[in-house]
């Protein structure tokens, strides 16, 4: 895909100065490093979790076609070892590797379907014990760290005056995130594990020799980031980016840790966090029944382009309201989406505008093709902050003028847009095969039990439920009525 640099500079907020920011490569190479908080692979991630994977991808995306490809360094670990992985293990009784294998050829598939790029490196928190080891004996011999008396290696907080600076966590007070059992164990109940001492009934076989003075174990969450960074992208970074949930306590952390080993060289020059996915006007969760995997949906009969849609349709830095029948609309777009460029393509080569683009010497090529202003208004709503349902608005505008229209994008524009926002039109679903027709006894059902739930005749209202569920579908409830879907 070829770059283009006609657009305005990519804007993006950085959480660090509450600001807009244009994004640089600030080395003399020119190339720009980015990295991004990957999954824990323990269990599949949830469409949650993949909203800000497709929020890293546009990023992605939008540099490649403003740098270059070759311009492009992208980074995001695999988070291997840790509490969650650990349990895993033990209430599988399989071990670490074969559960965590297992789950990031998972993760891997969906990002795929998904149509993510896949990021240049991908490491992992046990492919680098030795350069977390190195860093926190840096820390430790600098004063920042020390041993506690299980053998645990802690970071002092109130070593690093700026800790709180991207979270302004000292503008309320401290909130203690270490478990209670580890407070016993530190100087201060506010730092945290650097490395954590082996404990045979709760780690297993999971543990490797510790830095010099500490007990064998295994490391803390929070510093595999920073060795990761180093080691891929140097000591400074031009992008750092993830989840809101991340902001505190991890990337604080991370900034703590790595500025005080570095020598206090800046550790990331941006700063960026995508905002919470609710579904159905909640917070996600199983015992709601909101809870929803990539699998989850694909088995439901949508699409996994249409699941990106979805998750594009909000504004990354706002939360985004996730329903099912969000899925319905995008399916529709995107046959809308499919013929129009099937149209495009359809076109003889003699009615291509002839537009002529500016002579610069940034332009890849000075004879190609100015964009329409539709075109050039979906890539500066991207460029703005990531503004994806402007970017959204701006296609369909686009599109409703029709493929015959004196301003209709090129084919190669309108593969530039579908590049930037990561649809694969190829896919044949469509809003039918996603919706199988509800049979009218479900239907009558359905009604029967809605109305009994307003009566608050809970009794009847559950006995209906059941009758549903008996006949292949569950009805879910919301705040304006109540939808019903194929159990899986």
């Amino acid at each position: 895909m070829p770059r283009s640099t006609r657009y305005m500079a990519i804007q993006l907020y950085d959480s660090l100065t509450r600001t807009l920011k244009p994004l640089a490569a600030s080395q003399l190479d020119g190339v720009f490093r980015f990295y991004n908080c990957g999954p824990t692979v323990y269990a599949p991630a949830h469409i949650g979790n993949f909203r800000t994977f497709i929020v890293n991808d546009i990023l992605r995306r939008l540099l490649e076609l403003e740098l270059g490809a070759d311009k492009v360094h992208h980074v995001r670990n695999l988070t291997d070892v840790d509490d969650r992985t650990i349990q895993q293990t033990r209430k599988e009784g399989r071990p670490l590797a074969e559960i965590t294998a297992h789950w990031t050829a998972k993760f891997h598939a969906d990002c795929d379907a998904l149509g993510c790029l896949p990021p240049h490196v991908e490491p992992t928190a046990t492919g680098h014990i030795r350069e977390q080891v190195d860093m926190i004996e840096c820390l430790m011999e600098r004063g920042n760290a020390y041993r506690a008396a299980d053998g645990s290696v802690y970071f002092r907080i109130n070593s690093f005056p700026d800790y709180g600076a991207l979270s302004r966590i000292k503008d309320r007070e401290l909130k203690i995130t270490n478990e209670a059992a580890d407070s016993d164990h530190k100087d201060s109940v506010s730092d945290f594990a650097l490395w954590k001492a082996y404990k045979p009934e709760e780690d297993g076989d999971v543990q490797w020799p510790g830095p010099r003075g500490a007990a064998a174990g295994r490391p803390g969450w929070h510093i595999e980031c920073s060795a990761m960074i180093k080691k891929h992208l140097g000591e400074t970074i031009d992008l750092h980016t993830g989840g809101v949930d991340l902001l505190f306590p991890h990337h604080e952390n991370e900034i703590a840790q790595s500025q005080c080993c570095n020598g206090g060289t800046t550790f990331a020059r941006h700063w960026y966090h995508s905002e919470h996915l609710l579904v159905d006007g909640t917070t996600m969760s199983k015992s709601k029944g909101n809870y929803y995997t990539l699998s989850d949906l694909t088995a439901k009969g949508y699409s996994p382009m249409a699941v990106r849609y979805a998750l594009l349709s909000g504004h990354p830095r706002k939360q985004l309201n996730f329903t099912l029948d969000s899925l319905h609309a995008a399916e529709r777009a995107l046959k809308t989406l499919r013929n129009f460029r099937a149209k495009l393509a359809a076109k003889p080569a003699s009615d291509l505008p002839s537009r002529t683009a500016e002579t610069s010497p940034s332009s890849t090529r000075a004879s190609e093709p100015a964009p329409t202003k539709g075109v050039e208004a979906l890539f500066n709503a991207l460029h703005d902050d990531l503004n994806t349902p402007a970017a959204l608005g701006a296609l369909f505008t686009l599109v409703n003028r029709g493929a015959d229209a004196t301003d209709a994008p090129s084919l190669a524009d309108f593969d530039r847009v579908l590049f930037a926002l990561g649809l694969d039109l190829s896919e044949a679903k469509n809003v039918d095969q996603a919706a199988p027709e509800i049979p009218a006894e479900v239907t009558a059902l359905a009604e029967q039990r809605w109305a009994a739930k307003l009566a608050k005749d809970w009794g009847s209202a559950d006995a209906l439920r059941a009758q549903i569920a008996a006949l292949g579908w569950a009805m879910r409830d919301r705040k304006d009525g109540y939808s019903l879907e194929p159990q899986n």
